[in-house]
């Protein structure tokens, strides 16, 4: 049985990432290893989030359907994310424990400094294909490293100027492709023998919570003023991972 303290972390980061995805379509899982790595470890965390996601893809896309998805961006965003796993996959089989620990950091660090420093501003620009395949491929590799896949999409996405709809629902659809791709690798990653199953049964009430939550509070939701208090999780958490990787 878990302590109750990796429970509770456990418990809130489940809820807040399934409560995104229904809110946004998903795209903030990037504070679920760091929030989960202040009570386990990185690979395991990853390993316990990979079957969660997919139970919140499940229930999520009963809210975002068909009507909700940007066709052409997805032909062109989909592929390229298969590569990025790839690539990320290769990255997690070759790095150890602490590294890939300061390397979720790191990245989890630059995205949430990237964002304060532009102030949640959004440049209109025109849908490109070379656009399309750089961010797949990026948010391939860190959504395999590190769950976090959300802000490579999202400076990509967000410039289209997508209706808010659209915008969710071709998010949601999206990390629905990839975290059914990953599913296999990161379970591997974590060994299948030493997975948290007892842990992930337990916090699985959070992921229908979560999504009906922020499902029923899409329309209301201030999204600038609750990211930046997310963002602001992410910078002291990332820190605190990066912090554990490097002492050891």
């Amino acid at each position: 049985m878990p302590d109750p303290a990796t429970f509770l972390v456990t418990m809130a980061a489940i809820f807040l990432i399934a409560f995104m995805k229904g809110a946004f379509g998903g795209g903030f899982a990037i504070v679920g290893v760091p929030l989960l790595a202040l009570v386990m470890d990185p690979i395991e965390a990853g390993g316990l989030l990979a079957p969660l996601f997919v139970a919140m893809d499940l229930f999520a896309l009963r809210y975002w359907s068909p009507s909700t998805w940007s066709k052409p961006d997805l032909k062109a965003l989909i592929p390229a994310l298969v590569v990025g796993i790839g690539i990320g996959t290769w990255l997690l089989g070759v790095l150890d424990r602490q590294a890939v620990a300061v390397l979720i950091g790191g990245l989890t660090l630059f995205f949430a400094l990237r964002w304060f420093v532009g102030g949640g501003r959004v440049v209109q620009r025109e849908r490109s294909l070379a656009g399309a395949a750089v961010a797949g491929t990026a948010s391939g590799i860190t959504t395999m490293i590190a769950h976090s896949g959300g802000p490579p999409l999202a400076m990509y996405l967000l410039p289209l100027g997508l209706p808010k709809g659209i915008y969710a629902g071709t998010t949601s659809l999206f990390f629905t492709a990839g975290n059914l791709i990953k599913l296999l690798p990161w379970l591997w990653l974590g060994s299948l023998a030493g997975a948290p199953w007892v842990l992930m049964v337990m916090v699985l009430p959070a992921v229908p919570m979560g999504v009906w939550a922020g499902w029923k509070l899409h329309g209301k939701l201030d999204r600038a003023t609750l990211f930046r208090v997310l963002y602001g999780l992410l910078v002291a958490v990332s820190l605190k991972l990066i912090w554990d990787g490097i002492s050891g």
